[in-house]
């Protein structure tokens, strides 16, 4: 979902930074609560995981260029049901921030955007979370339209979030209309195949009771809150 070079330029990409900033601190918020309940460590641990597994989906994963950004298997449904939300956020924004330094230096201006169309949405799964699934359900025990709503969730926002960029870099014309267009109907694959990924991720974490307590996975992944 790596927002084009040149859709939103001049004075009108200091929203970015507006909006960003605003993610980043809800984002910072969630992780500052993380670190009292379960330390600083656990917290550090967590978001090194995402931020390396970020990184890979960016960079190894298939993904290609649809009308006015990317499409990309971004799995953060999965993130967040393996690691819980703040270590996902953290995970997302130093994920890209990696593959821009090292690998997309192009990409750097858009990073504000960037960061904004990756979070907000994923504030949105975590607040859905808390409204579907049930206090006493371990996520290995969901069900497929309770997965399906928390990928649907994700996926639709970045859909949202890069319209809003091109519509408001690029005025609402016929030709960006069928450029945001292009890219959503795109997205309809990944919000088909990212719940799929999430039920075989769930289904082998089955297997790892043995690991309910361990620091590195959401506590309720396997417990029940």
């Amino acid at each position: 979902m790596h927002i084009e070079p040149g859709i939103v330029q001049g004075s009108k990409i200091v929203l970015s930074y507006g909006t960003a900033g605003a993610a980043g601190l809800y984002a910072l918020k969630g992780a500052w609560s993380l670190a009292l309940q379960r330390g600083c460590g656990i917290l550090l641990t967590r978001s090194l995981a995402t931020t390396a597994l970020v990184f890979t989906f960016f960079q190894v994963l298939p993904h290609y260029p649809v009308g006015i950004s990317e499409v990309h298997l971004i799995l953060g449904s999965t993130l967040f049901l393996l690691f819980g939300a703040a270590p996902a956020a953290i995970g997302l924004v130093l994920g890209l921030l990696t593959q821009g330094l090292f690998f997309a230096p192009f990409d750097l201006p858009q990073f504000g955007m960037n960061v904004t169309t990756l979070l907000v949405p994923l504030f949105a799964l975590h607040a859905v979370a808390g409204r579907t699934i049930q206090p006493h359900t371990a996520y290995v025990d969901l069900e497929y339209r309770q997965v399906l709503a928390l990928s649907a969730t994700y996926q639709a926002g970045i859909v949202v979030w890069v319209a809003f960029w091109a519509f408001y870099g690029q005025g609402f014309t016929a030709a960006t209309v069928e450029r945001v267009l292009s890219f959503g109907g795109a997205y309809l694959l990944v919000v088909l195949v990212e719940p799929l990924i999430d039920l075989a991720v769930l289904a082998g974490a089955k297997g790892l009771y043995r690991l309910k307590d361990s620091p590195l996975l959401e506590r309720r992944l396997l417990n029940a809150a």
